[in-house]
Formats: structure tokens, C-alpha cells, sequence
């Protein structure tokens, strides 16, 4: 099998037994469903994966796209996946969401 040219990392907030789930899981419901959806409609050769908690709480919910190592913060609506997703396809991240 192939590697894909990306892949898209999202905080999923899991955490140790007990723990409780942080914003990235709280206010993602559905992103990973629009995400899948929306590569498979651009063609574009990704891999979604969801992760345990990247850490960065403060400023979620977060995605990481790699091999960019692209960091995203606040990526609470469909326009900002979208938006994401655009840059991917242009080369350039997204500056309304990167964390820098």
C-alpha cells in the first residue's frame, strides 16, 4: 500500500482512564464524518487519523497536518476544515487557524 502525500492529525482529547475529555473531543462532534468526506470529494490523498490529547487544550480543538507539521488551533466549524483543507491543496497553511 501506498503512504499517503498527508496526513491530518485530530485531537480526540483521549486521555487515561479516569480523566475527563477536553475541549478537542468536547466541540468536534462529526468533524471526523466532514473531514473523510470532504477529502474523498477533493480527491485528495490523506489520511484522517484521531489522536489522544495533543496537549494544546488552550488552543482547541486542534489538528496537525504532517509532513507540513502544520498546527492548527480552533477548529470548531466546518468552514475551518474547509479552509484547512484549501491550503493544503495550495501549498499554503491556513493563517486564519495556524498556530505559530
Amino acid at each position: 500500500m501506498p503512504k499517503p502525500t498527508h496526513q491530518i492529525l485530530v485531537c480526540q482529547s483521549f486521555r487515561h482512564k479516569g480523566e475527563p475529555k477536553g475541549v478537542c473531543f468536547k466541540q468536534t462532534d462529526g468533524f471526523l464524518q466532514y473531514l473523510e468526506e470532504e477529502i474523498l470529494d477533493r480527491g485528495l490523498d490523506i489520511l484522517v487519523t484521531a489522536t489522544g490529547c495533543l496537549k494544546a487544550c488552550e488552543e482547541g480543538p486542534v489538528l496537525v497536518v504532517q509532513p507540513q507539521n502544520w498546527w492548527f488551533k480552533g477548529v470548531d466549524s466546518h468552514d475551518a476544515i474547509d479552509a484547512i483543507l484549501d491550503g493544503i491543496e495550495d501549498g499554503e497553511p491556513s493563517a486564519d487557524y495556524l498556530m505559530y
